[in-house]
């Protein structure tokens, strides 16, 4: 189950138009911060995400269904949203014992950029664009900023 905190923060970006992916993020977010801190582990930065997308549909955010999912009737959406407690339980120990390197921040980037690469460069530039839109003027300094200090650090090494 989510924590509150979480539903609230999604329910607040639904409330303000963001998207569905937006909103999704939150309960990834969680996810991630959890295997963090140990009270589960996953055995891949994908699986951990994919745990978080899972709950943030329970949660009522429209998503669509994951990849390879057979096209789900209503009856089968309501049913996925009521987990049996013994395939929880069975869940939450499988869990525990995998590790929890897979959400170490190498990790993530590397689950990202992989992402990334599989879309497509005019789709990463079309990404890059947006964000340049959306980002603002003092953001962009920033990010900038940062950039140019991370890339004299490298040439230094």
């Amino acid at each position: 189950m989510p924590d509150k905190d979480t539903i609230l923060r999604a329910r607040r970006d639904a409330r303000q138009g963001k998207s569905p992916t937006t909103q999704a993020g939150e309960f990834v977010r969680e996810e991630i911060h959890h295997v963090r801190r140990g009270k589960h582990g996953a055995r891949s930065a994908r699986q951990a995400i994919a745990v978080g997308l899972s709950k943030a549909r329970r949660a009522g955010v429209h998503l669509p269904p994951p990849p390879g999912a057979k096209k789900a009737g209503p009856t089968t959406r309501k049913r996925s949203s009521e987990t049996s407690a013994t395939r929880s339980r069975a869940t939450r120990s499988a869990l525990e014992k995998e590790s929890t390197r897979s959400a170490s921040k190498g990790a993530i980037s590397r689950q990202a950029r992989q992402a990334a690469a599989r879309r497509g460069p005019t789709k990463r530039r079309a990404a890059a664009v947006k964000a340049v839109r959306t980002k603002g003027a003092a953001a962009r300094s920033r990010a900038a900023k940062k950039a140019a200090t991370t890339r004299r650090r490298s040439k230094r090494d």
